[in-house]
């Protein structure tokens, strides 16, 4: 209650508006059966019509009264929940934002969207029926209970009877369905992460004709959902039939004591009704109050995995204004660095040291699994490094905020993405404020001109998402554009020049070279073409430094780098 609580509050007038105005709601319904005893008891046994008229007009004006009341009740409850349901899925969003990509991939993305989604609306149904319900019917409970005393204190005590017995089967129920729902939950994550890498990955799948296997998969998961959620109704469903066979137990005893009552003159026929109709009353707010709950069990459930995420500690570091220092001579540098990912005990770089200066270039290469995209992480400590030191314009990255690298440090991933959306939105994801003129300038430099200018509407052009109105080459370019329109003094390049052609690969090195900002560059490739004219070649194996320096002195002193450049330049051709 109190995580709900901190976004109800600013709620205040509505969260306190909502209850009483149910309550007072439940005050005009508690003198209906009143009425209609006094018009059973004196109307209709006297024959007066004008009597019975005028008591029938004052049931017709508390239910009008009654109507708008609910209404305004209703207004101000859904008022507080969907405002505080949408702060709370904002501070969500935000925090998610902030998080380390260790955290989120402890988490992972399928948990992420459940509780930023059904999770959320969890809890904004349960806030809203809360608001509307959780004075309301324990007031229409015990008001109709104390009613029934004042008619006859004797009858009235089959209701002492009945309440208690009612409460306990609701509290089994919720004690019962707790747990289960926050296994439904679990499952929901699991289904969801089946259907996302589904959908990811669907060419993959198709590809190796794995849809057979991925279909049991998610049959299964689906089926196991099923199971517990139906294991869960089945309780819910118990609620309902155990309530009413009780409470109409209760109508039973109410009629035959009072009918016993009314033989001795004790009690009048209207009375008997004001006593059936009050335990009727009793009997629909506790069916409310019992669905109720069970919106409150899902709800404490969806409340507690949304807390295990925001409990998660934000990705806080310093904010030192890296950005506004003036450049030195190193630019980049790695000072004995050991990496590994959160979770993982073997280093995937071990022993990483260079340094990278304004204007040079820094050629990566190395076999699959090397450890080339894991360098990238290091560098723009997405995790932080096991051993050793990253410097940024000679400041420790584990000292400088996200924001701060991400205005340095130019990233164009191995696997292209873009948005939804047009392509001019694309370019300025990094820098909001470019002009038309540097987003053009920017695509001359990545040799993308030809792309825009050949869609209709060019810069305005229409993006599906994740690119896929592009070819792989184009969006390779578009990304590397992106990374230019921000002006970043470390461009690194991810192998992302793998579907281009050889001489749009080299027209695009000898664009970025002559930039007039004069970034440093890191180009990791499996390509020797790509990296051998970089002021430095870094050659991986296995995580380690396997050699470093020019493609001269690489080809003389590192066996590695020898074996991947004559592997793709046989030593005739070398020679010829």
């Amino acid at each position: 209650m109190k995580f709900v609580y901190q976004y109800l509050k600013a709620y205040k007038i509505e969260s306190i508006l909502a209850p009483l105005f149910k309550m007072l709601e439940a005050i005009f319904e508690l003198f209906v059966p009143l009425v209609v005893a006094a018009i059973i008891d004196v109307g209709i046994t006297t024959n007066d019509t004008d009597y019975i008229l005028r008591r029938c007009g004052l049931l017709l004006l508390l239910a009008a009264i009654g109507l708008a009341v609910a209404i305004t009740a209703q207004f101000f409850a859904a008022k507080a929940a969907i405002c505080s349901a949408s702060k709370m899925r904002e501070d969500l969003f935000f925090h998610i934002q902030d998080m380390s990509h260790g955290a989120m991939d402890e988490l992972g993305s399928a948990t992420l969207v459940t509780r930023i989604t059904n999770d959320i609306n969890q809890v904004q149904n349960g806030i809203n029926m809360f608001l509307r319900l959780f004075l309301r019917s324990p007031f229409i409970v015990f008001g109709a209970m104390i009613m029934a005393f004042t008619v006859d204190a004797k009858v009235a005590l089959i209701f002492l009877a009945v309440i208690p017995l009612l409460g306990l089967i609701v509290y089994r129920v919720m004690k019962s369905t707790l747990p289960m729902f926050r296994k439904i939950q679990q499952t929901l994550d699991t289904v969801l992460r089946i259907v996302s890498e589904n959908l990811e990955g669907i060419r993959v799948i198709r590809a190796f004709g794995n849809e057979e296997v991925q279909e049991d998969a998610f049959v299964k998961k689906t089926g196991e959902l099923y199971s517990r959620q139906i294991g869960a109704g089945k309780i819910q469903a118990f609620l309902n039939p155990a309530t009413y066979i009780i409470v109409n137990l209760a109508v039973v005893f109410i009629l035959w004591f009072s009918g016993l009552r009314v033989e001795k003159g004790v009690l009048s026929t209207g009375e008997v009704v004001a006593l059936v109709n009050y335990m009727s009353q009793i009997l629909v707010e506790l069916i409310k109050l019992a669905n109720l709950i069970v919106l409150l069990t899902r709800a404490y459930s969806s409340v507690t995995r949304i807390q295990e995420v925001m409990e998660h500690p934000a990705d806080e570091r310093g904010h030192e204004g890296v950005a506004s220092k003036a450049l030195g001579e190193e630019v980049l540098g790695l000072s004995e660095v050991d990496f590994s990912y959160p979770n993982t005990v073997e280093h995937v770089l071990h022993d990483i040291s260079f340094q990278l200066k304004s204007g040079e270039t820094l050629g990566v290469i190395g076999g699959t699994g090397s450890g080339k995209s894991s360098l990238v992480h290091a560098i723009c400590h997405d995790y932080d490094v096991a051993r050793g030191m990253v410097r940024l314009v000679g400041e420790d990255v584990r000292g400088i905020s996200d924001e701060q690298i991400a205005k340095v440090v130019g990233v164009v991933p191995q696997h292209a993405e873009l948005f939804a959306g047009s392509i001019a939105e694309n370019l300025r994801v990094g820098n909001p404020t470019a002009t038309d003129d540097e987003l053009w300038e920017a695509l001359d430099t990545a040799c993308a001109r030809e792309v825009v200018e050949g869609k209709d509407g060019k810069l305005q052009a229409g993006v599906v998402k994740g690119g896929r109105n592009f070819s792989g080459g184009q969006r390779q370019r578009l990304t590397i554009a992106r990374a230019l329109v921000k002006r970043p003094w470390i461009l690194i390049l991810d192998d992302s020049a793998s579907a281009l052609d050889l001489a749009t690969e080299a027209k695009l090195r000898q664009n970025i070279k002559s930039l007039s900002w004069k970034p440093a560059t890191i180009i990791i490739s499996q390509r020797a073409s790509s990296v051998r004219e970089a002021d430095q070649i870094l050659v991986l194996e296995n995580g380690e430094v396997a050699g470093l320096g020019t493609h001269e002195e690489l080809m003389r002193s590192c066996e590695v780098y020898q074996e991947i450049y004559y592997s793709q330049f046989p030593r005739e051709e070398v020679g010829a």
